[in-house]
């Protein structure tokens, strides 16, 4: 059988069929999130389609911005179904379906819920999915600008590994450029007193974790330890196995370390108020969002965190400003929160942070430089790893899995008794942070063709291979911190400042 695909017919077929969706789909596409990157206006462009052909009775709906991190606009959507997949599929939450039938069927939550009152956990995958502005995140621009503009306020920046890896595909670089350096020329220009890298904090939590980890090890804790430093996979372990919540480190994520040492040791070094300094972060998670929200977040008396945006929102923040990306110079980023190891930058990909855990746990218990220090068994993009080491005698069995289906299924394995892990790495993105839901967004073509993930991790370990600083516990900035401020990890100071607490969460 031959199937002609682009005869008069099917081209006139599809074209009524995207004019019937325009039909009952809101048009404003000059102020929409998704101008320009939409795959409903590309359509229409390619067909030729007439917006106004079919004129009628159209659908409206509330819109949901319940969420500290998402807005939901049913009036955008084009009843695809691929934010009810990824939820349900790629993430096993399920939170949203179609609901009602024929001419009024729309997604949305059981029973109408808004999403805040249901277990959805802010990964975001559905709006990476979501090929119209239907789903975005909550936007933050306008705080950021009036912070910037309040001469009371002393503003300062951190961004997240995945960030500069991400950020150039937002002005039509190549996927995977590191634009690290315009990065922080671009934010500098935008009036921030300190370019941070949120780097060091990854540093800082693997100090914090790898001694925890150790602990928990040689004291009989409570075993298999696993990450904290997704807060899209804390919330699901609160909502989804409160029971098991023990075996989460107490570590805060690397954002909100960052946080908690700027209100802390570098307002007290700066002598200002912790209450006139605004910290903005800069993450490839739209769940960084609800985060700065939680309780036991807030080391000086005030959020350890006042804003978190999202990769796009930085790159809509520069475009805004009238700023020429492309031709900004490479700066670095300022001191003393701008020295940062590789191993932090390996974060943004799933198996990054066991990775430089191990880095650091092998060479604190041998007191000796590893042999190697490229930990390839729980690298790639792969649902879920397992590898086990010999730790000075002592093997140590670890899992590294990203997508929260993938965590599920640890989860039930912990929860039955049949898992022998010592030490579990859990990214509810998959592939990782570089994947998160504040990351570029690429259409269901570009996805078909392209590992997104696997290209924009390859950047990162490309930038490791080349680097002179490689393990957290050798970064000089980190060692000066506890020599001045905490004294050692896992200190009593450490945990009033560095750690955190968890709380037990409705399964619906």
């Amino acid at each position: 059988m031959e199937v002609f695909t682009n005869t008069k017919r099917v081209l006139d077929s599809r074209k009524t069929t995207v004019e019937l969706i325009l039909s009952d789909h809101k048009k404003e596409c000059l102020s929409c999130v998704r101008n320009n990157n939409c795959e409903l206006q590309t359509l229409s462009l390619e067909l030729g389609c007439d917006a106004k052909k079919y004129q009628g009775v159209t659908n409206s709906y509330p819109i949901d911005d319940s969420t500290p991190y998402l807005v939901r606009d049913n009036d955008k959507c084009v009843l695809c179904r691929r934010c009810v997949a990824a939820c349900s599929k790629y993430q096993s939450i399920g939170v949203i379906g179609a609901n009602a039938r024929g001419f009024d069927t729309h997604i949305a939550t059981a029973f109408e819920k808004p999403l805040a009152e249901v277990a959805c956990v802010g990964c975001g995958q559905c709006i990476n999915v979501c090929p119209v502005g239907a789903l975005h995140e909550k936007e933050s621009i306008d705080e950021i600008l009036a912070a910037l503009a309040d001469p009371d306020k002393y503003v300062v920046v951190g961004t997240a590994p995945s960030v500069r890896i991400g950020l150039g595909e937002e002005f039509g670089m190549k996927m995977g450029s590191n634009v690290e350096g315009k990065m922080v020329a671009a934010l500098r220009r935008l009036g921030f007193k300190n370019v941070f890298d949120v780097d060091y904090a990854a540093d800082l939590t693997i100090m914090e974790e790898g001694t925890e980890f150790l602990g928990r090890l040689k004291n009989g804790g409570v075993l298999p330890m696993i990450t904290s430093c997704s807060p899209a996979w804390i919330k699901f372990c609160e909502h989804n196995y409160p029971e098991l919540l023990d075996h989460l480190s107490t570590c805060k994520s690397p954002q909100q370390m960052f946080g908690a040492v700027c209100k802390t040791y570098y307002a007290e070094k700066l002598g200002i108020d912790p209450k006139k300094m605004v910290v903005v972060s800069v993450m490839p998670c739209t769940a960084k969002k609800f985060e700065i929200g939680r309780k036991d977040q807030s080391a000086a008396g005030v959020p350890d965190i006042d804003i978190a945006i999202t990769t796009r929102e930085l790159a809509r923040l520069i475009k805004r400003a009238g700023i020429m990306f492309e031709a900004l110079p490479d700066e670095k980023f300022d001191e003393p929160f701008g020295i940062a190891t590789t191993a932090g930058l390996l974060f943004g990909a799933t198996g990054g942070v066991m990775e430089a855990a191990l880095r650091t746990v092998v060479e604190v218990v041998t007191k000796k430089d590893a042999p190697s220090l490229d930990f390839k068994e729980v690298r790639g993009t792969k649902g879920i790893k397992e590898a086990t080491y010999d730790v000075a005698g002592t093997k140590v069995k670890v899992a590294v899995c990203s997508g929260l289906a993938n965590a599920r299924e640890l989860m039930e394995k912990i929860k039955a008794g049949k898992a022998d892990y010592h030490f579990i790495e859990v990214m509810s993105c998959p592939g990782g942070c570089v994947n998160g839901g504040g990351q570029p967004i690429k259409s269901a073509e570009v996805r078909n063709n392209c590992d997104v993930k696997a290209i924009r991790a390859a950047a990162i370990y490309d930038a490791d291979k080349k680097s002179q600083l490689r393990k957290s516990h050798a970064n000089p900035a980190i060692q000066t911190i506890y020599k001045e401020y905490f004294g050692e990890p896992n200190s009593h100071k450490a945990h009033e400042i560095l750690h955190t607490s968890y709380v037990k969460r409705d399964k619906f």
